[in-house]
């Protein structure tokens, strides 16, 4: 055994199991963000953030489970991961949602010892990207998306003219709209907020999401 100022410079048995899980873990991870979200959503900033998050929550578990820390330390980390809130802006449920199955499986990879099998392991990967891929895919669950405008075309918001509000609504903002919504309507100015509801696999994402739980609705006094 070889070391240098009291740290072994090599284990093999120890690095072949680092250089395994981490390979492991970032296929999983990689196909659940690239196919399975990627896909649905075409968004390069939270590609970005899914795939070194999971990278540095991955090995940070891993090295310090060695010091053992062990399942204390890994599940207030992945508490505090898991509330992560974004200064440029609030993210939405689905994003979050994404994030915590990320960061889930990373900490699951990385803190499996040698009372976990390697199947147990595998297991559970497949189980999380199997229900999340059924999810997505199968039971069509698609993410719609809501999208505030001010409107000041008021006669189109009449019931018997909903048919030309959205021709009208589509061809302004260029997106497949699926419903629409009537907020608060301003007689003095001849506006209305209107509320798109859109998919975002049927459209190029072009806007913010608004579906964040925080979408002023323009109902206040």
């Amino acid at each position: 055994m070889t070391e240098f100022l009291n740290i072994e410079l090599m284990n093999w048995e120890d690095f072949s199991d680092l250089l395994f899980r981490s390979t492991f873990n970032l296929i999983i991870i990689a196909f659940v963000v690239r196919y399975l979200y990627y896909r649905q959503t075409p968004r390069k900033d939270y590609l970005f953030t899914y795939i070194l998050i999971s990278v540095v929550v991955f090995f940070m578990v891993f090295l310090l489970e060695n010091v053992k820390l062990e399942l204390g330390f890994a599940l207030g980390l992945f508490a505090i991961f898991g509330i992560i809130r974004y200064r440029t802006q609030q993210m939405p449920i689905r994003e979050m949602t994404y994030l915590f199955l990320v960061i889930g499986i990373s900490v699951i990879n990385a803190l499996a010892n040698a009372k976990v099998s390697y199947a147990e392991l595998i297991f559970t990967n497949i189980a999380l990207v199997l229900i999340t891929f059924l999810l997505e895919r199968v039971f069509l669950l698609r993410h719609e998306s809501r999208k505030a405008v001010e409107y000041e075309n008021i006669e189109l918001i009449k019931p018997e003219n909903r048919a030309a509000l959205l021709l009208d609504l589509q061809t302004k903002t260029g997106l497949k709209i699926n419903r629409v919504e009537i907020g608060r309507i301003d007689f003095l100015r001849d506006s209305a907020r209107v509320f798109l509801y859109y998919f975002e696999s049927d459209n190029t994402p072009n806007f913010a999401d608004d579906n964040n739980g925080n979408v002023d609705d323009g109902d206040d006094d």
